[in-house]
Formats: structure tokens, sequence, C-alpha cells
């Protein structure tokens, strides 16, 4: 058992007295904070576990202020923050984003309410739980200042552009960030800021919305977290739809006496700005750098709301060799490569061999299915086929001549099918599914091609197929080699 489950372990016992019935991972996320489902007799909590104590200590903290203010987070039950472990309530599996994805597939756009609830319970985390705060205690800084916003857009500068050898003058990007970073700056920012206030930060439970993964609050200006909502990629809201919101929040905060509605729009669209850019920064980094093609897919999307806002609306301010270098960026095509539609399943489908191990999961949904087809009858040990591979006629009509490969993809079929038809109903984004050989050479290659082959003709669905010890990919719906496979 590893070291995360032992602890977990031991801190369930001293929390409960009782060994827990299980421990299940839940998808890895953008940070290094890694979460469990774990509890006894039906009673389910989640365990977070962090080795960053100072970020676990401004976790606890701002939960504090976040519930003394009215805001609906989750109750901390217990915390060994010596082991890096704390224990949360379980709110669930449903957020915002979940919500959002299963109307936009069933052709609907009623999720507007959502939003509103969302923004009425801004003027608590954003004003009154600033009240009394001790922002010294937030990591890994108490504000959200000029460091601050220098660190995200050089986070941009060296993690996106620098990555997708996107060209820019340095000394020019760089008086023109300080030139931002100066305006920003005027802005009031008494005010919590709560750094990623996004759909899958935004839990909803028994029709009541929920905030999570918060660590990272400090210090700030109230137009940066309506941004971070309205302008994120996933999500993809329509203009109309983040305008009407826009003044649903202006709404919200005019009865308080410290709020001016033409102070706030002047700074708006620069936070938005900077909002977007981090958000490259971080997709460039997760995704270029550590090669997780999940992050690579909101490039396009937030290319959209970078285009908007430039062509759209005023910054107030002169940003010359910026402005640039993000119009060259919107324009490049292999940005408008890398994402599948949420409006659609994407099922990647991978052959591999034993020998090297299995196709790592870039998306975070926890693998899909693997099938061993070791079972089957064997091309590879006769002569005549050792230079072929399934896709080659020859090693085709040897396994299609075989009942038992006839009867093991039939199988296949019915069980990835009944996950097909299910993850399209949940509206689901992606579903893996990898075959396996020794070589990795013919028969996985094969029964990735017939299920590949079958998907495409009984759905309409994003298919990938990936053939990794071949060294190369074959996708007749989008470019999967942009995605990092």
């Amino acid at each position: 058992m590893n070291t995360y489950y032992t602890s977990i372990e031991e801190t369930y016992k001293k929390f409960s007295g009782k060994q827990p019935d299980f421990i299940q991972p839940l998808p890895p996320s953008g940070s290094n904070r890694r979460y469990f489902r774990t509890g006894i007799e039906g009673n389910t909590i989640i365990a977070a576990y962090n080795p960053d104590r100072a970020e676990n200590e401004a976790f606890i903290y701002i939960t504090q202020q976040l519930r003394d203010a009215g805001a609906n987070v989750p109750e901390i039950y217990f915390q060994d923050l010596d082991h890096h472990i704390y224990l949360l309530e379980d709110l669930g599996d449903v957020d915002l984003f979940k919500l959002v994805s299963e109307a936009r597939h069933k052709g609907k756009e009623d999720y507007s309410d959502w939003y509103k609830e969302v923004i009425r319970t801004m003027p608590a985390i954003q004003y009154k739980a600033a009240k009394d705060f001790d922002f010294s205690i937030c990591y890994p800084r108490s504000a959200f200042d000029k460091q601050s916003m220098l660190w995200d857009l050089n986070y941009f500068k060296y993690h996106f552009l620098k990555l997708a050898y996107t060209p820019f003058h340095e000394q020019k990007l760089e008086d023109d960030f300080h030139t931002l970073v100066d305006f920003l700056m005027e802005a009031p920012s008494d005010f919590f800021l709560f750094r990623d206030f996004q759909s899958r930060n935004i839990m909803i439970r028994n029709n009541q919305v929920y905030f999570i993964d918060y660590q990272g609050g400090r210090k700030g200006a109230l137009q940066y977290d309506l941004a971070s909502l309205l302008f994120e990629a996933k999500t993809a809201l329509s203009p109309e739809l983040r305008s009407e919101m826009l003044e649903f929040y202006l709404d919200e905060f005019r009865t308080y006496s410290f709020f001016n509605r033409k102070t706030f729009l002047r700074y708006y669209p620069g936070f938005i700005l900077i909002r977007l850019l981090q958000a490259f920064g971080a997709y460039g980094y997760r995704g270029y750098f550590e090669r997780k093609p999940y992050f690579l897919q909101s490039i396009p999307p937030a290319m959209a709301n970078l285009k908007w806002l430039l062509f759209n609306l005023e910054l107030g301010i002169k940003l010359p060799h910026l402005t640039a270098t993000l119009k060259q960026m919107i324009d490049q095509p292999a940005f408008q490569a890398t994402y599948l539609p949420n409006d659609k399943l994407a099922v990647s489908v991978f052959s591999f061999s034993y020998r090297k191990g299995l196709p790592e999961d870039y998306t975070g949904n926890g693998g899909g299915y693997v099938f061993d087809c070791r079972l089957l009858p064997n091309p590879g040990i006769l002569d005549q086929f050792k230079g072929l591979t399934g896709k080659d006629k020859a090693v085709i009509d040897f396994l299609e001549n075989k009942p038992e490969v006839e009867q093991f993809l039939r199988n296949v079929k019915n069980i990835v099918f009944s996950s097909v038809d299910d993850y399209i109903t949940r509206g689901y984004e992606h579903l893996m599914v990898s075959f396996g050989c020794t070589g990795g050479q013919h028969r996985s290659v094969y029964c990735a091609e017939y299920l590949s082959d079958e998907l495409r003709n009984n759905y309409d669905i994003h298919v990938n197929v990936i053939h990794r010890e071949q060294k190369e990919s074959d996708n007749k719906n989008t470019n999967i080699n942009s995605l990092g496979y």
C-alpha cells in the first residue's frame, strides 16, 4: 500500500476510530494535490493529501472565513497536517461544468439560472469574507499585486508563447506587461480574490452551490473572479450570456456603498486579459511541457474568448506589441486543431505492447477499458507476418478467419458500445479504450482498427486511433498528434 493510502487510512482511524471500507482516488486535476473518496457504511468523505503545509493552512483558514461570511464551502472534519492530510465533507460529483455540458449536449442553453445563483454568492465571498481577513496567511502570496501579475504574465510568456513557438520581442513585450500591470494596480483591491473561480470548482448539491479549491485565494480586485467565471474556456459561454451575467453581477453589488459601476467597468477588460493570459500559461505548461493533451483542448475556445475581447472591448490603455503578438497568436492554424468540441464524445483507441506498460491517460478520466489480446492467435510468430502490422491485409485476413477473434471483438463491442451510449446521455467528454498484445504490432493494432471503424459507423463522435508502438497516429476526425499522444 503506497504512502497516500497508508496515511489516509491512519488519519481516518484517528477521525472515526474505524477502518475505512474503501479508499478511491479521484481524477487528478491541474495541481499536485491528490483527492480520495473514503468512508464506511455508506458515509463518504473526501481525503485531501498535499505535502505543502503552508497551502493546507491557507485552505483551512480561508474555509473558516468563507463559512463565517455565509458562503457554502465543505466542512473540514479533521486535519493531520503533520501527515499532509485533511478530511472534508463530500459534496458529490456534480459541478457547474457538468450541468453546462449536459444542457448543451441536449441542445439547451438553460443554465443561466445556475450562473445567477453563483453570482448571488459573490458579495459574501468577495466582500464579506474580506472583513477582518488575515491575508498574511494566504499562499503563495498575500495579494494579487504587481509581483503576482508579473508572475502570471511571464508564465504566459515562457510556458505558452515560447513552447508554442510564437515569436515576440522580449523587451517590447515586457514593457507592455508593466503598462498593463500598472494600470490594473489602480483598481480598488481590498477584497477576497478566489483566484480559480471556475465551473469545476463550483459544486451543486441539493440545488445549492458550494465552492472548493480556493487555497490560492488572496487579497485582490473584484473584476478578476468574474472574468474567471465568465471567460472560462471549456464552458464557452456566448457573448450574450456573458453580457447578461455581467449586468446581473453589477446589480448584485449596486447596493454596496463602496461599489462604483463605472470604476468596475473601466478595469474589467484588463482583468479579463490577464486572466486569459494566465490560463494560456497553464494550458501551455500542462499541455506542452507535461504532455497532458486534455489541457490543450482548452486552447481554441480560449482563443475565441481572447479574439472577442480584442475586437469588442476597449482595454483603456495602449499595449502595441502585446496586442500585435496576441493577434498573431489567435490566427495560428495549429491552435485550431487541438480542441475536441465538448458537444461530442471523444473516444481514444490505443494499441500497445504490454512489454512497455499501459498507455498513459492524459485526460484524468481514469483510463477506461484495457483489453488483453494475448489470448488470441498470434500472427507474429509466423515468419510471413513478422514485418507486417494489424493494418495489413494479410494479417487482417488471418485474424478474421479465427472464430475466437470474432467472439472476442463481439464481446468488446458490446461492452464499449454500452459505455458510449451512457457517456453520450450523461454528456461526458472522453472514453479511453486500449488493446494490448505482446509487441503492439499485430493483434492489438487489428482490434483497435476494428473497434474504431465500428464506432465511426455507428456514432456521431470523435474517434482517435493511436498505435503507440507503431510511432504513428491515424485519426480521421482530428489531429491527435497536436494533442501530444
